[in-house]
Formats: C-alpha cells, structure tokens, sequence
C-alpha cells in the first residue's frame, strides 16, 4: 500500500468557539512576548492575544544558560560583531539582517533592561561581560551566572501580567486561517483543560505572528523542551510558506553524556563554560581544539561538534570530557550554579572530576523564511525567533545571537505591523487542502531515524534510509483519532521530511550540515539558500543562489541602505543588454585565456564619486569572482581629474567585458552627486536642505537617492507608500485641498503628509489642519518669502518648480527648509570616469 500524502491541513474537529484580536502571537518566549509587549506599547487601545503550548514559562528561552550577545563594551564594535556572525554563518547569513541585529542590539537590550530583566553585574555595577564560541570580543551579558533565560522570561512575564494582554496557556496551534485573497486571519487551536476555551477553537485577527521556538524534538536527544515539537514550521508549510535552510540545525556541542540510550530533553553544558577558560579532553586526556581552529575551545559550534564527532570515531568511545577543575567550588558554585547543581544530580563533580560530554540537537537556524521585518510570504503572516529564518544565522548560529534577534526583530514586527494595520476579510477554506495525521506511535520511530541518519554525520546513503523510513512512517493500518498526540507526530513528521529532502539536496559540507560523502565547502554550487514548500504533491524544494558578491561588498551596500539582492537584479538587467549567447567577441577573439591584467578606474574630471562598491560588485558579479578590486577613495570624496579610484585585478577578458557596464553605473550616480554637491555648495550657510524627488530612472531610485546623499542632499520619499502627497490633482478630486488633507489623514493616520500649494491663500487653511508640511509649487522668491512669514515655523516648507543653481541662494535665503531639485536625479550629466589598463 503507498503511503499517504503529508497532511496541508490537520485533521481536526470544526471550532466550538471563537475569539478575536488585533494581533495574534504564537509562542511565549523572548521573541513572543517581546512582539506583544512592543504592539501594545505602540497601539495601547489595541487588543493582543498570545497564545502558547504550555504555560508561559514553559518555552526555550528559560533554557537558554549563555546569555545575550551586544556590543556594550567601548573597546567593541556592531562591526566587529557582524564579522564574527558573517563567519559563523559560513558564507549565507543575509548581511542587511545582521547589520540589523548588531547596530540594534543594544538599544533592543536596554529596553529588556527597561522592562525590569537583571544582569550580572560587577563590584562597580557595571554589566559583566564574557565570551563565548565564535566571539572575538567579551561582548556576552549573563543572569544568574547561566540562568540568562530564565530571568529574561521572568522579566517578560511579569511585564505582561501588567498589561492588557490576553493570554491562552495550554493551546497547541494547528492551521492559519486566510482570507478569499490569502492573507492570514487567524488560526485554529485546541486548548487542553477546562472552561469556555476547551477544545478546538479558532482566534480570528488582523495579523499573526509566529513565535513557537524551534524543532529539536524531531531528534532522539535535544536540549530543547518537550513542546519544541517544530509547530510553527510544520503550520507554516500547510499553509503554503516557503521554508528555507532547514538543514542547518546546530548541535550543541557539549551536552550533558547520560549514556548511550538517553533520550528526550538532555543537560546543557553552556557554551559559556568554556568561554571562561574549560576545555575540552578525549579518553586520553588530549586537548584535541588546539590542532582543529585558531579559537581552539572557542570555535563556531559547528567546528566543535565536528570536532568531537571525529575524536569520538578516532577513539571509539561515546563522549568526550570537558575539563573545568580548575575553576574551583566557589566559580562553579556561583557562575555556574544551574550547571553545578545538575551534574551533581548525575553522580559528577565538576569541582573534582570531568563532565562527560556529547553533541546534540539544539537550535535550527533555517525555519519559516522572513524578511528584514519579520514577513514571510504569506501576507499577514509574520515569523519571529527560532522559527524564523530571518537570514542572521546562516549556515550556523553564533552563540547568544539567537535571544537576541528575538529581541530585535520582535520590535521590528511590532512596528510594521503598526504602521501597514492590516485588516483581511473573513476566513474561507483552502483549496485542494489534502487531510491526514500521523500516527502517535510512530514519533520514537522518526525521532530513532533522524538522530541515526539527520544529525551532526549525514550522507546520500544515511539520509535515503530517513527518508525512506519518514515515508513509511506516513501509512498507519488503523485511523488516527485528532488529539495533541497525533497533532505533535503529524507536525514532527512534516518538518523532518522537509529537513531530510534539503540535506539530501545540499552536497557539500557547510555550517552545521556535515555530509560524510561531499566533505568540502562547495561555492560554486551551493552558496544559496534551499527553500522548501508543501503543496498536495508534496514537499517542493527549491534552490535560490545567493549573490556573488564579496561580503565587504555586500555589507557596505547594507550601510548604504541599498538591498545586495536587488542591486544584483540590476546587475542582470545591464549584463543582459551587453552579453548573448555568445558573450564579448571583441575580448574573445583578441584577448588569449588564462591572460591577467590590473587596471585602474581614473578619474577624468574634478567631481563627487559614488557607487565604488556597486562598481566592484559589478566586476565580482560579472567575472564569478574572478575580478578583485582595491578602492583608493570612498563615496562622497571629492576627486580630482587623474585620480585613481580603484584598482581591479584578474582576467583581462572578464576586465573588458564587464567595463562598460561598471563605468555606466559609476559614472551616473557620481553625475548625481557631483550635481547634488554643486546644489549644496550654493545654499551654502543657509539653513535650507537640498532634496531629491522621485523624478528617478527606472530601476535605479535607490541608487539615485543613494548618490543624492553622496553630494551631501537629503532623501524626499521612496515610494508612493513612503509618504503621501497631495497634489493639484488630488485637490481637485477631492473637491479642495483642505478635504484631501482630511481624507489622507483619516485613511492613514499615521503616514507623513505633504501637501503641494500654488497660492498664497491655501496656507492658512493647511495649517488649521494640522499640516506638518507644505509644497511650494513654482512660487517667486517673493512669495515663498511671504509664505515662510506667514507660516512662522507652523509647518516645514519645499520650495519646488522653477528652481536654477543661480537663484538657488535666494530661495534659501526666505527660510524655507527645503529645495527639492528633480534634476538631480533625471538629468545629471554623468561624471567622465575611465578605466585604463596597466599590462596584461
């Protein structure tokens, strides 16, 4: 008999009951809680309902030993710290993710601090500060020695209670609920216990936010808890959501060893410990760390649980000893009380004796894909902390990230969801939704096969038995009844199907994903992310090639608010026009194969440069890697004819072939800021700012703004959902411009809004309004001065229309606070840059 398709919707009884929310969160951790405590910050009227599996406390976060990774140390750096999370993540962390996370790290921590979490401290009162695998700096803060965790949910839980939160404890989620268009509406639930939310139910809201932490059940031997069941993932792909680097699930390196066939939720042996000097032995008491990385101890956790693997083959025993005897009852007892006290518990003495360690299950860095603010690709529907997949930790987690980006991107969901206040319709039923459940006593089968063939040491032939196995897992000779059991053992069975289909899928080694038979990193196949979807066929994987930018590259177009991904669209679009099948004939016919070449990128005439990453971007892009270059001047620099700008290295073919399209990006943007420049210079000790508007090339308004900031201007809106303005047309159509400023405010009460004048008499009845910011479309120098007294400071004023570098001064000498100038963007001439060759 063939087994039966993977459930797209779980079996279960039609709701009972029905509350409803404004927003909905899943999960009461530090990424669950954080979420709701921010909306009801941002909207107090609103109504937040959190849902979770067990009681409050009962989650991941209160597990988490370690502590929370920011910089708070002067002697440290956001940099630094993305560094050390970029090389963590072996080649695909997102870096304007990680630029997120570390640049607000600290003001997230501090807000934790606001809402009452305690740190240790030292005698001075200042914040310890540790380290721990991965790190180069003391950058970790800790609570209760290594009970960060349970302090923060603590905190958390208490800061609630003092809220208008609503709290269902005891409920596992099961579907999402969508609209006729597909947006998410709610979910469906079973609540087990008593009272009028017994049984299946269903929470009706304007957006839902995943926050259900990670997956670690689905193997025989986790430090996750018991409901740590991969929920939010398995929901997630029923309802049609792509799910990305699933295989990346870090072991922990040094869990509690409580023999061979210990399973379920084991002792964590915190990272920390060996941050604070213990190390780690084999049989013989051989510190093996030493030979493996530079950090020794301290290496990313994939590099240590390898590690340990190895030894553990080499010398054919079942763990490996961490060594921490020299610490002393007294460090033991009072940073490490949690982990002092349960060793004890297991007959060890960790003053005295080794602590016997083994690597397990731990934290799945891949989970639902979510973008920079929580979105994943159903509307509506967002995904926070352990089940995201928000790009920071790619292909590993470094250690104490993970509370964190709970943290952050918690306040970053909070606030689109604010600002957009989605309202989907009513729930309709999905089409072509395949019913099922997975039989309970199938979960010890599946976990037994996934720690056997899915853990830290895969292989084609590993991962074909799991996958084989998962399969015949799906068929059961009796019916399944719906209840949490059944619930739990369809949701694990889901998630390790779509873990083992992407690890099978990954041939190479990367990250927390080790494959026996392809045991190299492989960049030219596999530097991308593997998405996974479920649909009545199946689970679909899908492989998305990430850019072939350097990373320095990549960040600094991150710091310059430009999205890598995008720019390399570009890149595409303009290589396309230049290259067919055949490719560059002139460089092909003329220049030998295997020929090299440095050459220079020189400035022709005196000018402001910008787009000297896009540049080198471009060349890496083009040539596969091929072309490396040096910068001698940064963006926004002012340079003079005959400077060189950049240097560029590599096959003089993919040099020629990939100049044009370079200097066509340089040489425009640095026209848009050697104009932008020439406007500022002659506004010159006023007070008035020179803006840009949205008169921008198709394509390239973010590079074109970008630019616009390189010559020292400012930024008017991005989109026509940045900011609103109103225009004659608008005023027209909504029968006056007093009526259109209501009509805006009314429908978006939290938009910026700009509304355009062309007469004097339109002022006064703006301001009464409320108008915080007035277009003055083609007035005189004359009136624009009038308006400025008029307006006293009332409202900030654009001078717009009309404007020329020679009357430039004397509109900025009115008052007025900005000069809007489209010709910076659409008519710039483009700075003359040229590329010379030195020798081949």
């Amino acid at each position: 008999m063939s087994s039966p398709a993977i459930p797209t919707r779980l079996t279960a009884p039609d709701p009972g009951w029905t509350v409803s929310a404004d927003l909905l969160v899943v999960g009461s951790g530090v990424a669950g809680l954080s979420v709701a405590l921010r909306y009801a910050e941002l909207d107090p009227a609103a109504s937040v309902m959190v849902v979770t599996k067990d009681v409050l406390a009962a989650g991941s976060t209160r597990w988490a030993q370690g502590g929370i990774a920011a910089v708070l140390d002067p002697g440290d750096s956001p940099g630094e710290h993305l560094a050390d999370t970029l090389t963590a993540g072996v080649g695909l962390c997102d870096v304007p993710a990680v630029r997120a996370l570390v640049n607000e790290g600290p003001g997230a921590l501090r807000r934790l601090m606001g809402r009452g979490a305690r740190f240790d401290r030292d005698a001075r009162g200042e914040l310890q500060l540790t380290r721990e695998g991965g790190h180069r700096r003391d950058r970790i803060v800790h609570a209760g020695g290594d009970a960060t965790g349970a302090e923060v949910q603590r905190a958390l839980i208490e800061a609630v209670r003092g809220t208008r939160i609503d709290v269902i404890e005891h409920a596992l989620v099961l579907d999402l609920l969508t609209d006729a268009d597909g947006h998410a509406c709610g979910i469906t639930l079973h609540v087990m216990g008593e009272g009028a939310r017994d049984g299946v139910g269903a929470v009706r809201a304007n957006a839902v936010v995943l926050a259900t932490g990670g997956m670690g059940q689905v193997y025989a031997a986790t430090t996750n808890p018991a409901v740590s069941t991969g929920d939010g993932v398995a929901l997630a792909l029923r309802a049609g959501a792509v799910v990305r680097d699933l295989e990346f699930v870090q072991f922990h390196p040094t869990v509690l060893w409580l023999g061979e066939d210990a399973t379920g939720q084991q002792p964590l042996v915190s990272e920390a410990v060996r941050g604070e000097g213990a190390f780690l032995v084999d049989k013989n008491g051989e510190r093996f760390m030493r030979d493996v990385h530079e950090l020794a101890d301290l290496a990313p956790r994939d590099v240590v649980a390898k590690a340990i693997m190895q030894r553990m083959r080499e010398t054919a025993t079942g763990h490996v000893h961490l060594d921490g005897r020299h610490f002393g009852a007294d460090k033991w007892r009072t940073r490490f009380p949690t982990i002092h006290a349960f060793c004890l518990e297991h007959g060890i003495d960790p003053v005295t004796q080794l602590v016997p360690v083994v690597p397990a299950a731990h934290y799945a860095s891949g989970g639902v894909r979510a973008d920079l603010y929580g979105r994943t690709s159903v509307p509506g529907l967002y995904a926070c902390g352990e089940v995201a997949c928000t790009g920071v930790h790619g292909a590993n987690r470094l250690a104490s990230n993970s509370l964190l980006e709970g943290l952050v991107f918690a306040d970053r969901i909070a606030g689109d969801v604010h600002a957009r206040r989605p309202r989907p319709g009513p729930p309709v039923p999905r089409a072509g939704a395949v019913t099922g459940l997975v039989d309970p006593r199938a979960r010890a089968r599946v976990q037994g096969h996934m720690s056997r063939g899915a853990s830290v040491l895969r292989s084609r032939h590993s991962l074909t038995e799991v996958a084989r196995a998962l399969k015949d897992a799906r068929w059961t000779p009796v019916a399944v009844e719906p209840r949490t059991e059944s619930w739990e053992a369809t949701n694990l069975l889901t998630v390790a199907s779509a873990l083992v289909a992407a690890a099978a899928l990954r041939e190479e080694t990367r990250g927390s994903h080790w494959r026996d038979d392809h045991p190299d990193r492989d960049d030219t196949r596999w530097l991308g992310h593997l998405d996974a979807t479920l649909s009545e066929e199946g689970i679909t994987m899908t492989y998305r090639a990430r850019t072939t930018l350097p990373q320095h590259v990549e960040a600094d177009l991150a710091d310059a608010g430009l999205d890598p991904a995008a720019v390399v669209g570009l890149y595409e679009t303009a290589l396309a026009e230049d290259l067919s099948e055949v490719g560059d004939v002139t460089s092909l016919a003329t220049i030998p194969a295997g020929q090299r070449a440095v050459a220079d990128v020189v400035a022709r005439a005196d000018g402001v440069v910008c787009g000297l990453a896009v540049a080198e971007g471009l060349f890496a892009h083009a040539s596969g890697g091929r072309l490396t270059a040096e910068r001698h001047v940064k963006d926004g620099e002012r340079v003079s004819r005959g400077d060189v700008l950049m240097t560029v290295t590599g096959p003089t073919r993919d040099l020629l072939t990939a100049e044009r399209t370079a200097l066509n990006i340089l040489t425009h943007l640095s026209g848009v800021a050697t104009m932008t420049a020439r406007w500022v210079s002659a506004v010159e000790g006023t007070a008035a700012r020179i803006r840009d508007s949205r008169k921008t090339l198709p394509g390239l308004r973010a590079l074109e703004k970008y630019a616009v900031r390189c010559g020292g201007g400012v930024n008017h809106r991005m989109s026509l959902s940045a900011a609103a303005l109103i225009k004659d047309n608008h005023v027209v159509a909504a029968g006056g411009v007093a009526e259109a400023f209501r009509a805006v405010r009314e429908a978006y009460p939290d938009l910026p809004i700009e509304v355009e004048v062309d007469r004097i008499d339109q002022l006064e009845p703006l301001l009464a309004e409320g108008a915080e910011e007035i277009l003055l479309d083609n007035f005189s120098v004359e009136d624009t001065a009038t308006a400025v007294t008029l307006v006293k400071n009332r409202a900030r004023l654009e001078a717009s229309g009309g404007l020329t570098l020679e009357s430039a001064r004397d509109v900025a000498e009115t008052g007025v606070d900005y000069l809007s100038v489209g010709a910076l963007t659409h008519s710039a001439p483009a700075l003359d840059i040229a590329l010379d060759l030195r020798g081949a």
